[in-house]
């Protein structure tokens, strides 16, 4: 079967790599892709670029009825909340993703917080402004530490966790005064700080059956201790052991299944990932952080190396609506991947640097996903024939019969590799190995 892939991230290239596997695929094009990618091209599989732009849908559209593509699989999220799936459904293709108007719990978090209010989906208590001033009013009634956030999407990073009244009143003037995230900043919202523990739910939903996906947990702020700007994550790990099989009960009974269920009624069902956000409290009570409509990047990458199941067969049972039918089956082994970032990401970043150790960090057991490289002019082979692109680099990921066995390899393989001005967070798990820590 041919699968049709539009992205060209780590997320993306840990999806082709877990196609590739299925005794089903015989071709993979990944629109825009990457080198390394393509690098993963196998005899049973072959997989190659498509240099099409993502945001072209009917082009992608006629690729997808000339090539007699199987299915689509949608990575990232703009093309979804642009309305990929509503052009391929129109043309009677199969594709796997919400709709533009589901799409829109992660493309505005102002329209996923009237829905939580709407479908009683705890969640933190808010307020949405346009306005700076009234902005500036509500925090100083409210007090800190607050959250602010962009309202549409910026790639993980139109968050502010204020701590301070300064931090938070300069979040507000960043964004609606200063336009520091473009449209995506033109409103606002700002929320009560949840205390707990972060994790992310992720479930494949196919319009009315959910098939949760494994437990995980990741690292968005950019430095050691959770501290420093967020990003788009730095690290993530599966499983999270704060998500107790109690505590995954109540996340489906009380957050998924309600959630799917309120999609439904308002009349824009969902297909595809379904990612939850949560804040989890000391007492095992969640509440919804945020919502995403695709895979989350980097969890993706530790979920996929601990998945035992035919990726494709889960896929094509959520387009088909008889998820109910099937059972993912997860490696009991721990998994962990530690991003390796460019120069002072998520503020700016360095292109065009050479890397060096990737080879050697597969050798020691690793796989390495490549979110941000090309290849060198002039490189065709060897160990450093790939350079920097911006951004997230790399996520190195590891697996270990627990979380200090995946973490010791992941940070090894990560300590292999080197390029200017790289950074990376040696503390990726650190609450889990805590945890095992303690009850050993």
């Amino acid at each position: 079967m041919h699968i049709l892939l539009i992205g060209n991230g780590g997320r993306e290239h840990a999806l082709a790599w877990k196609l590739a596997q299925s005794p089903q695929v015989s071709k993979i094009s990944v629109a825009p892709g990457s080198a390394a990618i393509v690098a993963e091209t196998s005899a049973a599989t072959r997989i190659e670029q498509l240099m099409l732009d993502i945001d072209d849908h009917q082009a992608l559209c006629n690729f997808a009825v000339e090539q007699q593509v199987h299915l689509t699989v949608v990575g990232p999220e703009l093309p979804l909340v642009a309305g990929i799936v509503d052009a391929f459904e129109t043309a009677g293709l199969r594709i796997l993703g919400p709709r533009a108007a589901a799409a829109q719990l992660e493309g505005s978090k102002a329209y996923a917080k009237e829905f939580m209010q709407r479908h009683s989906i705890p969640t933190a208590a808010h307020a949405t402004f346009q306005s700076a001033d009234k902005a500036h009013q509500y925090i100083d009634e409210r007090g800190v530490p607050i959250v602010v956030k962009a309202d549409g999407l910026a790639a993980g990073k139109g968050v502010v966790v204020a701590q301070t009244l300064i931090e938070a009143h300069a979040a507000v003037d960043a964004m609606l005064s200063d336009h520091s995230f473009g449209d995506a900043g033109a409103t606002v919202v700002i929320e009560e700080f949840l205390a707990g523990e972060e994790a992310s739910f992720i479930a494949l939903v196919d319009g009315q059956h959910c098939l949760p996906f494994a437990t995980s947990q990741d690292h968005k702020a950019r430095n050691e201790g959770d501290t420093g700007p967020n990003t788009g994550g730095m690290g993530a790990y599966s499983p999270a052991p704060v998500v107790t099989s109690e505590v995954e009960q109540h996340i489906l009974q009380d957050i998924v299944e309600p959630s799917v269920a309120g999609l439904n009624k308002d009349g824009t069902p969902f297909k595809g990932f379904l990612y939850v956000g949560l804040m989890i409290d000391s007492s095992g009570a969640a509440r919804v952080v945020e919502y995403n409509v695709r895979l989350g990047d980097p969890e993706t990458q530790p979920l996929l190396m601990r998945l035992n199941s035919d990726l494709l067969t889960m896929l094509d049972a959520a387009v088909d609506g008889k998820l109910d039918k099937i059972h993912a089956d997860w490696n009991p082994q721990c998994a962990l991947g530690v991003v390796l970032a460019a120069g002072d990401y998520p503020a700016s970043s360095g292109k065009g640097d050479s890397i060096k150790g990737i080879d050697e960090a597969e050798a020691l057991g690793c796989k390495v996903f490549h979110a941000g490289t090309k290849l060198a002019d002039n490189i065709d082979t060897g160990n450093d024939k790939f350079v920097t692109n911006g951004g997230r680099i790399l996520c190195v990921s590891a697996l270990g019969d627990d979380i200090v066995e995946a973490k010791k390899l992941a940070d090894k393989g990560a300590a292999a590799i080197n390029f200017s001005r790289m950074h990376y967070r040696r503390d990726i798990g650190y609450r889990a190995v805590a945890r095992l820590t303690e009850s050993a």
